[in-house]
């Protein structure tokens, strides 16, 4: 992919480089419950729209090129609301799903750290583990970042791209594109329902430029707590 920095743009300044926010879905019950979804496909609730709605509205602005959006139903309402104002169409993938956990899935927190307290442990430390007997988060970046950089190398120099998936995909992600050891990934923290992280392509490859982005601060719910 063309680097940052080289050539100019219209107006004859610097290119500022291809971008691509990663934003996740809006609030859905089991994120109210801390129930792990995973796979599951768990739509938004009333708040979880209006969560979406207003983000979108923000994001419209930034002038989005192209969305592309996990299949799974809280990903594709969410990106449908900056698809109504923007007029892109969506293109949804299921490689960009959230981490298939096994038997986490539907459990919440409180369960899970009781019935599998010493595989969250491990997890926690960053140590590859398949909880659940599902996913290792390489396994997600090794299906989720590709996704992104194929749709990345099809924007215009400058252009944006926002990615709608899941907390637990958009940091393997990160970290993946960031270059950064998967034992670190834990060091991203969490989204917050319906933030985002931005992504800019610099001379040496990605950076972050914002991470959980929003407004205000709000928790993290879901399955990357």
């Amino acid at each position: 992919m063309t680097a940052a920095g080289a050539g100019a743009d219209a107006a004859g300044g610097p290119a500022r480089g291809r971008r691509v926010i990663l934003w996740r879905h809006g609030q859905t019950a089991w994120n109210l419950e801390r129930r792990f979804q995973g796979s599951t496909d768990i739509g938004l609730t009333e708040t979880g729209v209006a969560q979406a709605r207003r983000a979108a509205r923000l994001l419209a602005s930034l002038k989005p090129d192209a969305i592309v959006a996990s299949d799974l139903s809280r990903a594709a309402a969410t990106a449908a609301e900056l698809a109504a104002l923007t007029g892109l169409d969506v293109t949804h993938d299921e490689d960009l799903r959230e981490t298939y956990a096994g038997e986490w899935q539907g459990l919440t927190h409180d369960e899970i750290i009781g019935r599998y307290g010493d595989q969250y442990a491990a997890w926690k430390r960053g140590e590859p583990v398949r909880r659940g007997g599902g996913e290792l988060e390489t396994e997600v970046a090794d299906r989720a970042a590709p996704v992104v950089l194929s749709h990345a190398e099809k924007l215009p120099q400058d252009g944006t791209l926002v990615v709608v998936s899941h907390g637990g995909t958009i940091r393997t992600t990160i970290g993946r594109l960031l270059g950064l050891e998967s034992h670190h990934w834990e060091g991203l923290g969490g989204l917050s329902n319906c933030c985002w992280s931005v992504l800019g392509q610099g001379a040496r490859g990605w950076r972050l430029l914002e991470h959980n982005a929003g407004t205000l601060p709000e928790p993290v719910l879901g399955d990357d707590d």
